[in-house]
């Protein structure tokens, strides 16, 4: 491989090529420029974050790290690095703070969920760029950019605007600060690009893995129509990340985007298909409370059947077989606990179903789950029994205690 690196901007929600935003609300503006330079030969990336124009307005940064991930700190100005906290107060005047990241990351289960390989790296932008708190003076917001310098021949996948230029603003209105996020793969890559149903859409993987882009992209054509129709819009864009192994072999989700294991089918076996539960969970980007998980991993399971049989990619009759197998392999699971996973969320999904059906009765059709789940994504706050109970007596109008004191024990 070629030791010289060429420069590749990174990405934003904004077309590309628009111009900075120069005012974006009443308050105070400052500039941060996100840098993350890909070293193969090494499995790192080297991060830079840059304050300029209107630096003063930055009191300090405090991020939560791994350590054993995130190494080698240094900042202009005060620096204070302990545990798995780091505080940056930068100079008034600007500066900058930098980092090491090992890209490499392995899940309890095996296989990676982060990796850098010779010819291609795949990521969160989280792990680059961790959560921040950010201390400003009062109503002051960031104007945020990203560079990714890669390997010469890279390019790269996100869940931003393609790369044209040395940087693109990152955007994102329900934030005063902005920083990157969402799955990243980068590399000698076969991506395929499309708009669907309104949203921009990017299905991207390494070079000889055998990812099934048009495959996905076919999928999400048939599908994505009927999301929209559901949730009332989509993202703007949305990335579509694939590898095969070492990666992790299953799908997860990120903000706007989704990683799938290059091997795993688009519909298994039980009729539900592992990409549109991720889509879906990237494209409401729910949150679960205390007592919330199988409502989140239920939603996404039962709308990822939804969506095939509506789009009419799964026949009625099969729809409701799987449906049935998903009843009987849930029967008897518990509901309670912090993570749903397999038979819970097979008993979720039955529950939900249950739900559906009841709000569809109490109001002669003109109601159902789908209605509660636009709701439910309008505001940001964590999903919970009693939020969920709150919301189908909002869209019924009616109250629903008996209904929700009959469901499993959740707490």
């Amino acid at each position: 491989m070629r030791a010289a690196l060429t420069t590749l901007c990174a990405i934003a929600l904004a077309p590309a090529g628009a111009p900075a935003q120069e005012n974006p609300g009443d308050g105070p503006v400052y500039r941060v420029t996100f840098e993350a330079r890909i070293i193969p030969t090494e499995r790192e990336a080297r991060i830079r974050w840059t304050l300029g124009a209107g630096s003063s307005d930055v009191r300090f940064l405090r991020l939560r790290i791994d350590p054993k991930r995130q190494t080698r700190f240094r900042a202009d100005g005060e620096l204070l690095v302990e545990d798995d906290r780091v505080e940056w107060k930068p100079p008034a005047s600007g500066g900058s703070l930098r980092y090491a990241v090992r890209i490499d990351s392995t899940r309890d289960e095996g296989g990676y969920d982060g990796r850098c390989a010779q010819d291609w790296a795949l990521f969160r932008g989280g792990d680059l760029f961790p959560t921040a708190r950010v201390r400003t003076t009062v109503g002051a917001k960031s104007v945020s950019t990203l560079r990714l310098i890669l390997p010469e021949g890279w390019t790269s996948v996100t869940r931003y605007a393609p790369a044209q230029g040395s940087s693109i603003d990152i955007a994102d209105p329900t934030r005063k600060f902005d920083r990157p996020t969402g799955w990243m793969l980068v590399g000698k890559l076969g991506v395929l690009r499309e708009r669907v149903a309104g949203s921009r859409v990017a299905v991207g993987g390494p070079v000889g893995h055998g990812v099934r882009r048009q495959d996905i992209l076919a999928l999400l054509r048939w599908t994505l129509p009927t999301l929209r129709d559901i949730l009332g819009k989509l993202p703007e864009r949305i990335a579509i990340v694939s590898a095969g192994d070492p990666m992790w072999r299953g799908g997860l989700s990120g903000v706007g985007s989704v990683f799938l294991h290059a091997d795993r089918p688009l519909i298994a076996n039980d009729a539900t298909s592992p990409l549109l539960h991720e889509v879906f969970h990237a494209a409401t980007r729910a949150r679960s409370g205390p007592d919330g998980d199988w409502i989140v991993e239920g939603l996404a399971e039962y709308y990822s059947l939804e969506l095939l049989v509506r789009s009419r990619t799964m026949s009625r009759s099969r729809h409701e077989r799987a449906l049935a197998q998903l009843e009987a392999r849930g029967r008897g699971a518990s509901l309670r606990g912090a993570d749903s996973s397999g038979a819970h969320t097979a008993r979720a999904v039955s529950v939900l179903r249950k739900i559906d059906r009841e709000l569809r009765k109490r109001s002669e059709d003109r109601m159902s789950l789908d209605d509660v789940v636009a709701r439910l994504i309008e505001q940001p706050d964590e999903i919970t029994v009693a939020r969920l109970r709150a919301v189908c007596e909002q869209v019924v109008g009616e109250d629903l205690g008996a209904l929700f004191a009959s469901l499993p024990r959740v707490h």
